[in-house]
């Protein structure tokens, strides 16, 4: 990487080697989780649109080549900074419908690891896990908003690829098989991904023409087709009767909602993220400052020191996100005293440098990893840095028959058991550990980033702040690095790292498992004064830079001069 890009710190020495390359430009980067989508967003930078627009298509073109991570009948959260300084969050999360109540679920047991089960697992799978979708309006809106080019532009790559269809990767194939046994019991998702039963193999041509026409219908109609209209009074009829709480007039009253950033300080950084009901700002935020009285540079990169700290860290804020994180309109969540300097100085002491402490959560959720992430930016300053997802992989594993759309199943987030902070209430919003961040430097745009990954998501987003911070890592080595997880129970240490570090850590009691990866691809794009931008992409999922150079021709310049006319 060009040392202009990381023009506040030297180049770092890791102990790993990295599986992608990143990408830099000056006019355009985009990165996504799927070529295609970062193609479509690379599409309307070409043909003049911005940051935003860029954003929406990628994400419309996500819906069709990811559909088991994100959809329009999904949520997200959008952290966006405008070139004009201005900051915004889009809250696009989903809602519980009118119809639910704290008890509407039967829970399986008041412990661990049954506490959010319910019987019949209808919170997780299935018509009664679906809530109110928040996605295709606030990507609208943003649109509306913020962008340059119109719905229909934006939307038409995703039309293209559901209607002609597009090769099914071995990411894809690997989430399918995972999710196959469910998909298998709905006619219509079985039909789309095992047809004549045969799941879909790598390499196969998948035809979404049910979305394809959706797509088309919103793009004809609007929005208001799905909320208020005849979209969706149509599929809210379909779910009813198939015992969904959702009803057309919980999608007629529907509304994003705009949030104003949290916003935190790190070793001379300014850190910016989603505030409440997303938990990811607030407790990166928190995990940074218990780590600023550490010499964590000191204990190098993947040090038996620097893993047992991170640990030690994640438990504290894991503990607090149970016990204080919720949709703060149902909620007083106590964010001041949370991202505050003295409350990480009390919770710091806490930490044993020798031994695994025992920050055990009094609740626990269903964040599901199966997201996506798409961080973009152009040379007029705009930056977008957006997470969505339908939770599960395929979300309710269920398709709306006719439509083409895999519907959420985030009713699963709920605390099944009445009088909790996360317990089900009719218009609740979700909370989620989605941790788009943006960080600056002196006030200017240093890095944005984010990935998809649940509960394990804003532990990795802050483990790669840490990485870019302390560790001096280019971005690429930021992203793959080796990541580690826990929330107080067991610990997840990606099999990178060596069995000698896992003994160790499991002599100071921690209960060590070895996994292939830990959350999912994170894309990330990082700036330099110059005006340069990287992206990066990890190994994790098909995540794909792609950035915009060159541009028109020099003004009043033409191909070649008429001759001369003489005579």
């Amino acid at each position: 990487m060009p040392a202009a890009v990381n023009d506040w710190r030297a180049r770092s020495a890791v102990a790993f080697d990295c599986e992608k390359t990143p990408v830099t430009a000056h006019g355009h980067m985009i990165v996504t989780n799927h070529p295609l989508a970062s193609a479509a967003g690379a599409e309307m930078a070409a043909m003049g649109g911005n940051a935003i627009d860029a954003t929406i298509a990628a994400l419309f073109a996500l819906s069709v080549v990811e559909p088991m991570m994100v959809g329009i009948f999904g949520g997200g959260t959008s952290l966006i900074r405008l070139a004009d300084g201005r900051e915004v969050v889009i809250d696009g999360l989903s809602t519980a419908p009118a119809a639910a109540r704290p008890d509407s679920f039967a829970p399986l047991s008041d412990r661990w690891p049954l506490y959010m089960e319910v019987e019949g697992q209808r919170n997780r799978v299935g018509p009664a896990s679906v809530a109110v979708p928040g996605n295709l309006m606030a990507w609208a809106e943003t649109l509306e908003r913020h962008g340059r080019l119109g719905l229909a532009q934006v939307i038409e790559p995703a039309i293209r690829h559901a209607r002609n269809g597009f090769r099914v990767t071995g990411y894809f194939i690997a989430c399918l098989n995972e999710a196959l046994p469910d998909i298998a019991r709905d006619p219509a998702a079985a039909a789309l991904l095992m047809p004549g039963g045969v799941p879909l193999a790598e390499g196969d041509l998948l035809v979404q023409a049910d979305y394809a026409r959706t797509l088309e219908r919103i793009r004809d109609e609007g929005i208001g087709t799905l909320y208020g209209g005849p979209l969706g009074r149509d599929i809210a009829a379909r779910l009813a009767e198939a015992g969904s709480f959702l009803r057309a007039q919980d999608l007629a009253d529907y509304r994003i909602v705009d949030r104003n950033p949290l916003r935190g300080s790190y070793r001379g950084f300014e850190i910016v993220g989603p505030p409440a009901p997303c938990s990811g700002g607030l407790h990166c935020i928190q995990m940074l400052n218990l780590m600023e009285g550490f010499d964590v540079a000191g204990m190098g990169f993947g040090s038996v020191e620097g893993i047992h700290l991170l640990l030690e860290v994640m438990k504290i804020a894991a503990t607090d996100r149970r016990a204080a994180t919720a949709d703060p309109a149902f909620f007083d969540v106590p964010t001041e005293r949370l991202v505050s300097k003295s409350y990480a100085e009390l919770r710091r002491a806490e930490i044993d440098p020798a031994r695994a402490g025992a920050y055990v959560p009094r609740v626990a959720g269903n964040d599901s990893p199966n997201t996506t992430h798409v961080t973009v930016a152009d040379a007029e300053g705009n930056i977008v840095t957006s997470t969505q997802t339908i939770n599960s992989l395929f979300g309710a594993r269920m398709l709306i028959p006719g439509t083409g759309i895999f519907p959420n199943n985030y009713m699963y987030l709920f605390d099944p058991h009445p009088g909790g902070a996360l317990s089900l209430q009719p218009g609740k919003r979700i909370t989620s550990t989605q941790s788009p961040l943006i960080g600056y430097r002196d006030g200017r745009p240093a890095f944005a980033l984010g990935l998809p990954g649940g509960p394990r998501l804003y532990a990795s987003a802050f483990q790669a702040v840490v990485n870019l911070i302390d560790h001096a890592m280019t971005l690429q080595e930021a992203v793959e690095a080796p990541r580690v997880w826990t929330m107080g129970q067991h610990v997840e240490l990606e099999d990178r790292i060596d069995t000698s570090t896992a003994r160790t850590l499991a002599g100071m009691g921690h209960e060590v498992r070895m996994v292939g990866h830990v959350a999912g691809g994170m894309a990330a794009v990082q700036f330099a004064p110059d005006g340069a931008m990287t992206g990066a992409s990890c190994w994790r999922a098909d995540g794909t830079p792609l950035g915009l150079g060159g541009g028109l021709a020099r003004r009043g310049v033409s191909f070649w001069p008429d001759p001369v006319r003489t005579g």
